[in-house]
């Protein structure tokens, strides 16, 4: 939102903004011990990401997706190699439009034995065709979201048990976009996500660049508080959802982990491939409103919110150029969060017991 509205809800601006890059804002910051994991990885604003943390001495574990993206992924790391012979990467198929390949990504990771301080929610496809995953969910929902969401909530006892361990705070970083103020009316329309009538490519995405927010601040509030259900629930489809209400607040869980979404600002990636904005738009656009980032630039509110010594205890907030800002307001709509952690849940779930507020 940083490169449409500077509507800031930041009382103490970082001193960084839309020209910091990645270097500059974690410049001095010592990162060795620290394993960190990027999603979508191997280019764009995620081979930056990478590359910046391994020269700061992070472990990366890059989730890399398909034969090609692999490829990039293998010849990132040489280029790493190359610049920080000390630099520690491991590259890790993962698909996120699969449940299966997220699924066996969390296992490897697992089997490594690592600690895990840092999750960096990274990878996205950008305006898609209307296709179904493997799992019958819209690709750019299962990708942006479902994925994530899964990924996060197979690897979050890693992170609480790493932070617990080490006294070390936990940092869950999610990529969203400005692009969340383009949604449906609703928000979400959780009736019709997988719905081809319905579908609206650029729509699509900003609900699911809404959802990335919507995780991550409900994510931030259960961080905070430990829920007991008072009912269990079996297997049911999405298309069945609907809210369980039945809840209660136990206590405070006290985790020393934090969670927050950023926008990377409009940079030029690979990312739009399957928009149908045309190059002469995209040029007119950027002259006439919009400062267009590099992607050292793109990539520095990521590294900020995952690094920066000044971001600790901060969570469930939106950052654009390095400071915290106002969302939409479905983007601050604590009903809507919920529930989209509900569907989330069953959506991701062979047998389920739900829990939400």
């Amino acid at each position: 939102m940083g490169n449409i509205l500077r509507a800031t809800d930041n009382p103490v601006p970082s001193g960084f903004g839309s020209t910091s890059t990645a270097e500059q804002v974690t410049q001095g910051i010592d990162a060795s011990g620290l394993t960190v994991i990027i999603t979508g990885g191997s280019s764009g604003i995620g081979a930056e990401t990478a590359r910046v943390m391994a020269l700061r001495g992070a472990h990366v574990i890059i989730g890399s997706r398909t034969t090609a993206a692999g490829l990039a992924a293998e010849s990132l790391k040489q280029s790493i190699l190359q610049d920080t012979p000390s630099a520690r990467i491991d590259i890790i198929y993962l698909e996120l439009n699969s449940q299966d390949s997220v699924r066996d990504f969390t296992d490897e990771f697992l089997s490594m034995n690592l600690p895990l301080n840092i999750l960096i929610n990274n990878a996205c496809v950008m305006r898609c065709p209307f296709k179904l995953s493997e799992d019958g969910i819209e690709m750019q929902f299962a990708t942006n979201h479902i994925g994530h969401f899964l990924l996060t909530n197979l690897l979050l006892p890693k992170i609480k048990r790493t932070a617990a361990e080490t006294g070390i705070e936990g940092r869950i970083v999610n990529l969203s976009s400005a692009d969340h103020l383009t949604t449906y009316r609703e928000g979400i329309r959780f009736d019709k996500i997988n719905d081809e009538a319905a579908y609206n490519d650029k729509l699509a995405y900003g609900q699911s660049k809404l959802a990335n927010i919507l995780h991550a601040n409900e994510l931030a509030r259960r961080l905070k508080a430990f829920l007991s259900s008072k009912s269990r629930i079996t297997y049911i489809s999405s298309e069945q959802f609907t809210t369980p209400k039945h809840f209660h607040v136990q206590q405070e869980e006290g985790a020393n982990v934090t969670a927050n979404s950023v926008d990377p600002g409009l940079t030029k990636t690979y990312l739009g491939r399957h928009s149908t904005i045309s190059a002469a738009e995209i040029r007119a656009i950027t002259t006439c409103f919009l400062w267009k980032k590099s992607i050292p630039q793109g990539a520095a509110t990521t590294c900020y919110v995952a690094l920066h010594p000044s971001v600790k205890g901060i969570s469930g907030k939106y950052f654009a150029d390095c400071n915290i800002e106002k969302t939409s307001a479905h983007g601050r709509n604590e009903k809507l969060a919920r529930k989209l952690w509900a569907y989330s849940e069953v959506s991701t779930a062979r047998t389920i017991s739900v829990i939400v507020v």
